[in-house]
């Protein structure tokens, strides 16, 4: 019986992949959240009406411990203002943004409603223009 790394037992041939193909359905809600994040970004630039590609936004998963002194409660996201070397950023947390909704659809909504006053407040824009 010669080695070739893999096992035909029961001479039926080889096994399939591990694992089928991935579907959107399948994919982790990390990234689906992260895909929700890129739709609203966009939207925002067409109601805004310029690219914010100089504007870095990323998730997390959770806030930090230690809020800002302002934040009463959880924050569902933070902006950052641009220094010297770094541009300006915008953090949603993607863990209590997700408690607050009770469907897809909601999820979807807050996401853009919160990454919407983020880059409002970076911009000097009223929120409500850009949801």
């Amino acid at each position: 019986m010669g080695s070739t790394g893999r096992r035909d037992r029961h001479g039926r041939g080889m096994r399939g992949p591990l694992a089928w193909p991935r579907l959107p359905l399948m994919a982790p809600p990390a990234r689906r959240f992260d895909d929700l994040v890129l739709d609203a970004l966009a939207a925002v630039e067409r109601r805004l009406g310029r690219s914010l590609e100089s504007l870095e936004v990323a998730v997390e998963d959770v806030p930090p411990s230690d809020p800002a002194p302002w934040e009463e409660r959880v924050a569902l996201g933070r902006t950052f203002p641009a220094e010297p070397g770094l541009p300006a950023r915008v953090v949603i947390y993607r863990r209590p943004v997700e408690t607050r909704a009770r469907s897809a659809g909601e999820l979807a909504l807050l996401v853009h409603e919160v990454l919407a006053e983020q880059v409002a407040s970076l911009t000097g824009s009223d929120p409500d223009d850009l949801v």
